[in-house]
């Protein structure tokens, strides 16, 4: 190879999804093949592992990887929820039958706070973690048994619009929400993709119903996380959107002050959804962390 030449950069397919019974419940999965260390994926609340794979396919050398799909999985009254214990509980189950171990685990949101759980409570040892706007709510709000109705995410959730004609009317609807606005192109195809369905009559409507999302979020109340970051002793990096709405209620600061070694990173021009706003930068923050952990 001459000086000019530049190395081909081989693209990754998308895997087939997999599944995995979790004590009587059927996981969905993206597993990719790849080298060590593993990286173990965990989405956040109402949306999608494949969501993970243009940051996976940047990632150099290609790491073996899994991305669970933590929506429809389990039924649930949505107003008891889906708890994120549980949630914990089966990624544990999970992660043992795959064999993952001395791993990075990387969540957003939700499943930045269900890897948190899993490794406090229920014994998943990563040797780093990357929590991506993990959600930390004000420690009061744990101790109210709340219903849909009072809950901010959830009243909001389960009255998601849920049909579109066909594609192009869904992009236009996508594009028109605040939700949406700033995302990377092919995250946004991603979506349209993979999280809606096209059912017999023609129609488009969400993988991830308003039903199923509406439970997640009410099973965010199920543990107070704050108690257990005392005993998440890996190294944890928290990346926040400099942007994020979150910061009003989200004090992931002083969630990195109560970790044994914990670190602070911010994302220029970002909101809540880093990884579907800027996957690449998501990417050179996992390999960087990489370099530094392992």
């Amino acid at each position: 190879m001459s000086q000019n030449d530049k190395p081909v950069k081989v693209s990754r397919e998308i895997p087939p999804l997999k599944i995995h019974d979790v004590g009587g419940a059927e996981l969905p999965y993206l597993y990719y093949e790849g080298v060590a260390p593993q990286i173990f994926f965990a989405h956040a609340t109402g949306f999608l592992p494949w969501l993970w794979h243009p940051i996976i396919e940047d990632l150099t050398p290609h790491h073996e990887a899994w991305a669970p799909y933590m929506c429809n999985y389990r039924d649930c009254d949505p107003e008891k929820g889906l708890g994120w214990d549980v949630i914990a509980r089966d990624l544990i189950s999970f992660c043992s039958s795959q064999n993952i171990t001395d791993h990075l685990a990387v969540g957003h949101s939700m499943g930045a706070t269900v890897i948190a759980i899993a490794s406090a409570l229920f014994g998943l040892q990563p040797r780093g973690m990357i929590l991506i706007e993990p959600i930390f709510l004000p420690e009061e709000i744990y101790s109210i048994d709340m219903k849909i109705k009072d809950h901010p995410l959830a009243s909001q959730s389960i009255k998601r619009k849920n049909r579109w004609q066909d594609e192009k009317s869904a992009l236009e609807y996508l594009k028109s929400k605040s939700l949406f606005a700033g995302w990377d192109k092919q995250m946004l195809e991603f979506y349209l993709k993979y999280g809606m369905e096209k059912q017999a009559e023609g129609d488009l409507k969400l993988t991830c119903s308003p039903r199923n999302e509406a439970a997640l979020f009410i099973g965010g109340n199920s543990t107070n996380p704050w108690p257990l970051l005392k005993k998440l002793t890996c190294p944890v990096l928290i990346v926040e959107g400099e942007k994020s709405a979150n910061k009003e209620f989200v004090d992931v600061k002083k969630v990195v002050s109560l970790l044994a070694n914990g670190r602070y990173q911010s994302v220029p021009d970002a909101g809540h959804l880093i990884p579907m706003q800027k996957p690449k930068e998501v990417a050179k923050i996992i390999k960087e962390f990489l370099a530094k952990v392992f």
